[in-house]
């Protein structure tokens, strides 16, 4: 009993408490990569460390890819702001009972394409621009023991709009563990720990006159512009999810550190003879500035000749920015 007190102390200690630290909104790059992925997950608020038992544990904790055993295919589609839409696919492998692998994409596209429109050609020039990030990640995870797995990833990443992109690559850690008391199991992961981002492509060359004041030097020197590097967002989680009715009635809470500012989640699940799940939580507690709040979520778990079908919905109010809305796939073999 004096292990779960403590055990409960540092866990919810660690989410509660909100962190006073210098808010870093807006000076990463690659911020897609915090886009919350799954149907599931998305409906729970992002407090998904602690149980992801889905593929999209690839994204959340990929030391969770290897527990619940099963080979899976995902897919989730979000459509996003201004008409964007982030799609994530993710498919995993048990290699042996303790060992699985996975690999996933994750990209988010800005819309259809838009015509380049200067100062001279107000109306167009007959050229047209896109704007696209991606990431493509490989994943292993291993049980160490019957109560403890850990895993990581490796991910490209590549951000592109017009001629001009940026690719860096990164590593994700994830742990999970299944104590003793009740169902409780703690998760942590650290993602996106990687290399910065740097801006460069032909519309950046660009041509001039190093001394204008002088007579019969080269006006027209072919120069670079070079841009600044920026640091994709570092993010750590902790979380903990214990049933509190029985194995149909959860609840979830997660701490997460995004660089420096944190933002925390609480949610609750509860389903019904494992077919349908009722899910709501809340994003950003703690944080008087954040759009983002409410979320609810709906799955449905359906057999089929040895196959498990899974749909999951999910709503997210972002305030004044509108509404999210995610809907995802799942085949279980």
């Amino acid at each position: 009993m004096k292990q779960f007190i403590l055990i409960i102390t540092v866990v919810l200690g660690s989410i509660v408490v909100p962190a006073r630290a210098q808010d870093k909104v807006g000076t990463t790059a690659a911020n897609f990569l915090n886009v919350p992925v799954g149907g599931k997950a998305a409906g729970m608020g992002g407090a998904y460390t602690a149980i992801a038992d889905d593929p999209t544990a690839l994204f959340w904790n990929p030391g969770a890819i290897s527990r619940d055993g099963r080979n899976d295919v995902y897919t989730s589609i979000t459509s996003y702001f201004v008409d964007a839409r982030h799609t994530w696919f993710g498919a995993k492998y048990m290699l042996t009972s303790s060992d699985a692998v996975g690999v996933s994409l994750n990209s988010l596209n800005y819309g259809d394409w838009e015509e380049v429109t200067t100062v001279e050609h107000p109306e167009g020039t007959g050229e047209y621009w896109q704007a696209s990030d991606m990431a493509l990640t490989l994943s292993y995870a291993r049980n160490m023991t019957d109560r403890f797995s850990i895993g990581g990833s490796v991910k490209y990443i590549r951000q592109q709009i017009y001629n001009e992109s940026a690719s860096t690559f990164a590593v994700d850690l994830g742990l999970l563990f299944i104590t003793r008391f009740n169902g409780l199991q703690i998760g942590t992961s650290i993602r996106n720990f990687g290399g910065s981002m740097q801006m460069s492509g032909r519309d950046l060359l660009t041509q001039v006159d190093l001394d204008p004041d002088s007579e019969g030097n080269n006006e027209n020197i072919v120069s670079y512009l070079k841009t600044e590097k920026w640091a994709i967002p570092l993010t750590y989680v902790i979380g903990a999810s214990m049933p509190v009715i029985d194995r149909t009635g959860q609840l979830f809470a997660e701490r997460r550190c995004v660089g420096r500012p944190t933002v925390d989640a609480l949610s609750v699940q509860t389903c019904t003879y494992n077919v349908i799940s009722l899910r709501a939580g809340y994003q950003s507690l703690f944080r008087e500035e954040a759009e983002n709040g409410l979320t609810l979520g709906l799955g449905l778990d359906i057999g089929i000749s040895g196959y498990a079908v899974v749909f999951d919905y999910s709503f997210q109010n972002f305030g004044k920015l509108g509404i999210l809305n995610t809907t995802s796939l799942a085949l279980t073999f």
